[in-house]
């Protein structure tokens, strides 16, 4: 039985039309399933977090670029890091 891994995707910009449907739309397009999401809006400025399977590890760098073209496109700053490594530089 393959492991599971998860991976934190962190999205943060001014608020758009459109940012959760790009977003999770590449995340269905790369057959990555959403385990928890939590978004928010204050004013105009937008923040969401994903926690996501990635069990196929190799899927890494082809969301990593996608996810850095549609930063490009939307004027957004958009991450994703596998679990243990956010857990690790966000301790306190």
């Amino acid at each position: 039985m393959v492991q599971q891994r998860r991976a934190v995707v962190s999205v943060i910009g001014k608020d758009q039309i459109g940012i959760i449907s790009k977003v999770t739309t590449i995340l269905s397009n790369n057959h990555i399933n959403i385990l928890d999401i939590s978004q928010t809006i204050l004013q105009d400025f937008f923040t969401m977090m994903m926690l996501v399977d990635i069990t196929d590890k190799e899927k890494l760098d082809a969301l990593t670029k996608q996810f850095d073209e549609l930063s490009e496109q939307l004027h957004l700053k958009i991450n994703i890091q596998l679990e243990e490594i956010f857990q690790s530089m966000h301790r306190v």
